[in-house]
């Protein structure tokens, strides 16, 4: 490892040490006032375990109005396989679609209130400057991990860095809640093999069809990710180990902003599978990143159950998505506001004059 590679894992190591548990005390400040509003206790559901988590992590006089989600974009090698029904040239596609407003994740985040920023981790393709587009690129695309390691770790670990930095400048800009997202053809097998590996699940129940192959080729790609994990043998217990033989660019990236956003007592709303397998590095690194994640939906592919059970979260939404971009995320971002609201706009029985249960 070179020196700069020394100081980056450095980096990780004192977010890492920043990122505290959130103490049971600030839970229960805030749930004090939750059931002193006009409603019978609980009676909002999980509305109140959302107010109440993101009121806790953020601490007293609380605001939700800075939204953004950070959709990240890497080209894979393992495509080379035919593991995917789109051809990789997709990614670029879909980059410039998300940088012109035209793409789901756009739409959702219009709804949601909050904007979308593009980071390019890895995309074969070297974009202009342009509004709303982040270049963090550590190479064109990871290689093919069927034949040997996805990365280096200094790639891994210099993709770790760039979401840690960008969770740092938002911080800085007063970003209130953030949501992952997105976009690599290819990127599903990645996450199935980092998913298999942190969970202890086996690949043929944590592998799913992504954008939609077919049997032959769904039992193909089954093949090709235990030859990638057979290959190239990662490590359980180095989640960066992990990352490098069978991550993605994308994924190194996203866990770097959820450890990043953590230290900051910032939010973080989990899209879909390629954000999981991001969470699930992150939380390996440092667990109590959990009392930070929100986990907006449970996916279609059949890794993501084992990847919320892992990382101690309860899917908030549940509509057959498998979209990814961050779809997910600004649906979910929608209802840990609509909690908030509750929180902070509803009258308490005293300011409503209204007399409580006896």
């Amino acid at each position: 490892m070179d020196k700069h590679a020394v100081i980056e894992e450095n980096l990780i190591k004192e977010t890492i040490s920043r990122i505290k548990p959130i103490q049971q005390a600030s839970y229960m400040n805030v749930k004090k006032r939750l059931n002193n509003l006009t409603k019978p206790v609980g009676s909002l559901g999980r509305l109140e375990e959302l107010a109440q988590r993101y009121a806790a992590i953020r601490g007293g006089n609380a605001k939700l109005e800075k939204k953004v989600i950070f959709t990240f974009a890497g080209d894979h090698g393992v495509t080379e396989e035919g593991v995917s029904a789109y051809p990789k040239e997709v990614t670029v596609q879909m980059v410039f679609n998300f940088l012109q407003g035209g793409a789901g994740v756009n739409v959702l985040a219009r709804h949601a209130g909050a904007d979308v920023i593009v980071v390019d981790m890895g995309v074969d393709y070297d974009f202009k400057p342009a509004a709303g587009l982040v270049v963090r690129k550590v190479a064109k695309g990871t290689r093919n991990m069927a034949m040997g390691a996805a990365m280096t770790r200094d790639e891994a670990v210099k993709g770790i860095k760039a979401g840690i930095e960008l969770a740092e400048e938002w911080a800085q800009k007063g970003v209130d809640i953030i949501g992952t997202g997105d976009m690599g053809i290819g990127n599903t097998t990645p996450s199935s093999a980092i998913t298999a590996v942190m969970t202890g699940e086996s690949v043929e129940d944590v592998t799913g069809r992504g954008t939609g192959i077919s049997d032959e080729v769904f039992r193909s790609k089954v093949d090709i990710i235990k030859r990638a994990i057979e290959i190239n043998k990662p490590n359980p217990d180095d989640p960066i180990d992990v990352l490098s033989k069978v991550g993605g660019f994308e994924i190194a990236g996203i866990a770097g902003l959820i450890l990043g956003a953590a230290s900051r007592s910032i939010p973080v709303v989990l899209d879909g599978f390629i954000s999981g397998a991001g969470a699930l590095i992150a939380s390996r690194l440092q667990p109590s990143v959990r009392d930070y994640l929100f986990a907006s939906h449970l996916s279609v592919e059949r890794g993501h159950k084992a990847i919320i059970a892992k990382i101690g979260q309860k899917a908030l939404l549940d509509l057959n998505l498998r979209l990814g971009e961050g779809t997910g995320a600004a649906l979910g971002i929608g209802l840990v506001e609509a909690g908030f609201k509750i929180l902070t706009q509803m009258a308490t029985f005293d300011e409503a004059g209204v007399s409580k249960s006896k």
